[in-house]
């Protein structure tokens, strides 16, 4: 599967970082192998350092909205980089990034930029504490808001991929602040609510779930959680740092039409750059230090390079671009669903917007429970398939493919048939 630099890069990397990689879904335990190193990007390609050449549909895991390395973003860092890297300090730029997000969601009045999705979510929640004066928050089996002690409980993506239900080092009395519940299960969540409501600060969701795959929200899922929130006196929190500006420019909320008390975003809005974002109502927001008592700091946080890169990709999120990205998407999503049926494999193929996975179950798939019971060995073969065809899929059954504008139908052609064959091998 992989070449000989890389496997070589990997022995080395084992002797100086844990488990080789700086993030866990990276090492392709979940389906066998060694991870290929990659040397560059360009568009909707991504190169190993022997030079192999592959389509590429884990975009940096979202952020490459674009495709990599967009000339215009990159002509935009450099010319922020030669004023200086970091400054710790307020900067017109960030103004501007602030004030285009707010556009994209009009119902965020205040945002606070942060580096990182993880630290997005942390402080959201941290906000929906401290303006509720509650502790109590309620999340959702499979979906991945970050690795902060309190939501690193039934979470999916890499913890998904390796079984793993719970992260060793959260304390118990941490996890029993934190209450899980069947994702798409409007039943369970009103029960919740009618035993604990008083309790609970604040429900956080992922709109369109990536970290267990892609797995849309049933029909009023959505509407329900802010409505019983609203009703409780608790705050909806929508983690929209892998669907923000993605699914369309103001993200799951402008696609279904709803609108929540918070919001975190993160990925496509930094262009590639470490950078996050959380905000929401005025009266929410103005808890946050230095206007209230909810403390949060970062010293990166609004970073110039950073922002320089998110403001050149926001601007070009144009109508056209996700035109685009539905056509490509449909035709990515038939042609895998034809393969798939061709073959004789059970296997279903849910897709949002240029978010996409093909289960390998009957499906559909609308929880975690119903994504765990999937073929995880047949998937493991079919993407050692695809990376042999030079195609680069997210090495997880549990996580979400994404397309870029960068892509063409030839890509999505070329992925087709790889598929088929990897299928049928």
């Amino acid at each position: 599967m992989s070449d000989a630099i890389s496997q070589a890069l990997f022995e080395r990397a084992r002797a100086v970082i844990p488990g080789g990689v700086n993030s866990p879904v990276r090492a392709f335990r979940a389906v066998g192998g060694n991870p290929v190193f990659i040397a560059r990007a360009k568009g909707a390609r991504v190169y190993g350092e022997d030079g192999a050449e592959y389509v590429d549909f884990i975009g940096s895991w979202g952020p490459a909205l674009l495709g990599h390395a967009h000339p215009d973003v990159v002509r935009a860092v450099q010319e922020a980089a030669e004023g200086g890297l970091s400054f710790g300090a307020p900067t017109a730029r960030e103004v501007r990034f602030a004030e285009l997000v707010r556009s994209f969601y009009p119902h965020i009045d205040k945002l606070r930029c942060t580096s990182s999705g993880t630290e997005a979510t942390m402080s959201a929640i941290r906000v929906a504490r401290g303006f509720t004066r509650r502790d109590v928050i309620v999340k959702f089996e499979g979906c991945y808001h970050g690795h902060a002690d309190h939501l690193l409980v039934k979470a999916g993506s890499g913890l998904a991929t390796f079984g793993v239900p719970d992260s060793a080092g959260v304390p118990e009395g941490t996890a029993r602040t934190t209450l899980t519940l069947p994702f798409n299960d409007i039943g369970a969540l009103e029960e919740m609510f009618a035993s604990r409501g008083a309790e609970i600060a604040a429900v956080i969701v992922e709109p369109v779930v990536g970290n267990m795959g892609c797995v849309p929200p049933a029909p009023g899922f959505l509407q329900a959680i802010v409505d019983l929130c609203r009703a409780h006196g608790a705050l909806s929190i929508f983690d929209e740092v892998m669907t923000g500006c993605r699914l369309a420019r103001g993200g799951a909320q402008e696609r279904f039409g709803i609108r929540a008390d918070l919001t975190t975003l993160g990925k496509v809005i930094g262009g590639g750059m470490p950078l996050a974002a959380y905000g929401g109502r005025d009266e929410i927001m103005s808890v946050v230090a230095p206007l209230g008592p909810v403390y949060q700091a970062g010293t990166l946080s609004g970073n110039p390079v950073a922002v320089a890169a998110g403001l050149a990709t926001l601007e070009r999120l144009v109508p056209e671009l996700y035109e685009k990205l539905e056509s490509l998407g449909a035709s990515l999503e038939e042609g895998l669903r034809s393969a798939a049926s061709d073959a004789g494999v059970p296997a279903c193929v849910q897709r949002v917007g240029s978010m996409i996975t093909l289960f390998f179950c009957e499906g559909p798939v609308h929880s975690w429970k119903e994504a765990a019971a999937c073929d995880t060995k047949r998937f493991a073969s079919w993407h050692a398939g695809l990376l042999s065809r030079g195609i680069y899929w997210p090495p997880s059954q549990f996580e979400a493919a994404f397309i870029s504008a960068a892509h063409t139908e030839d890509d999505i052609a070329r992925t087709v048939e790889a598929a088929r064959a990897s299928l049928k091998g």
